[in-house]
């Protein structure tokens, strides 16, 4: 609670001098004091929160890591030009009604539960976390959908020496994790009576410190706990980067929100599809669009002088690999050319 305090405190004081004279508006309309300097983590209604009212909408992402990078990423391709503050933690969108907060992982949904934000990109593991220890304060926070980076998965592991038959295993059993309420909910729904020790870091040592007979940490590779002695065992939770959001949002930041999420899913949809280019015999056209992958109605164009061959285009809304062009070969496909999609929107 201290650190998200002090974080927001810093966040208000170097905000830009537009939001700065929104909130003074705000403040003196309502009569209200700086709710966010008292109490971070107060509710305070739309019309009382200093940062809102300014008509741009306001996204909290993880501060640094890949998956800071890939989600800065993924706004750029949506068109989303940013410029960042002396502070480092607020980037403009100068190009976009958008706002982009960095702070921690696991203070993203407390800035939408307070309003501070409207919506959030973070890990799953780290939204259901806070839901399962704070389940009526963050209730409300929706899960838009599945980005499709920053996959990983939350498992028990322990030592290699440890006799782990399955999870009964662990009864009357120490487990060191940093995400107390996935696993206390996945020990209750399996039975499992055992003591958890909450740690913020650093778990994987806790088993050589004799601090707790297993882990239950985030794995991404494996090569962490293998380095230190531990096999993975179960699999509570597979997780990925995704897009929240609360039901606070006005009107006009409403439009905003839908302009954004539509520029999302085309960038997601284009960075899985290929657009695919060929020659094909007339009657092998049949077996030619039965081989393309993800692609219903491809587009069938006349051969300048070849009353044999037509031009086959495709969208493929799936992966096209060496093998699926070698079939298209073997088929009596040609000239096969496949290149990546930069933008597309229906």
């Amino acid at each position: 609670m201290t650190k998200t305090k002090t974080m927001t405190k810093n966040m208000t004081k170097n905000m830009t001098k537009t939001m700065a004279k929104t909130m003074a508006k705000n403040m003196a309309r309502t009569g209200a004091t700086n709710p966010l300097a008292t109490n971070p983590l107060s509710t305070n209604p739309l019309s009382t929160n200093p940062m809102s009212g300014d008509g741009r909408l306001k996204i909290a992402l993880q501060k640094s890591g890949r998956l800071s990078e890939m989600s800065v990423g993924l706004l750029e391709k949506a068109g989303i030009s940013l410029t960042k503050s002396r502070d480092q933690l607020l980037c403009r969108a100068h190009n976009f009604p958008l706002d982009v907060f960095l702070v921690r992982d696991d203070d993203i949904p407390a800035f939408l539960a307070t309003n501070v934000c409207q919506v959030g990109i973070l890990g799953q593991n780290a939204l259901l976390e806070k839901q399962a220890l704070f389940a009526e304060k963050y209730a409300a926070l929706e899960e838009v959908m599945a980005l499709g980076f920053g996959r990983c998965r939350l498992s028990i592991a322990a030592p290699t020496s440890f006799e782990y038959r399955s999870v009964d295993s662990l009864n009357g059993k120490t487990i060191a994790t940093s995400y107390r309420g996935l696993l206390e909910a996945y020990l209750r729904d399996k039975g499992v009576e055992a003591d958890i020790v909450t740690m913020e870091g650093a778990v994987e040592v806790a088993p050589r410190t004799h601090l707790a007979d297993a882990i239950c940490d985030l794995v991404s590779t494996g090569n962490t706990l293998i380095s230190n002695g531990l096999q993975e065992q179960d699999v509570i939770l597979q997780s990925q980067a995704v897009l929240i959001k609360n039901n606070n949002m006005d009107s006009e930041l409403q439009e905003i929100y839908e302009k954004i999420l539509s520029r999302i899913r085309a960038v997601l949809r284009a960075d899985n599809s290929r657009y695919i280019m060929l020659n094909s015999p007339i009657d092998s056209l049949d077996a030619i669009k039965a081989v393309l992958p993800g692609s219903a109605s491809p587009t069938v164009m006349p051969l300048q002088g070849r009353e044999d061959m037509v031009a086959v285009h495709a969208v493929c809304e799936e992966e096209v690999f060496w093998t699926t062009m070698e079939e298209l070969q073997r088929n009596g496909a040609n000239s096969i050319l496949v290149v990546p999609i930069e933008k597309m929107l229906d």
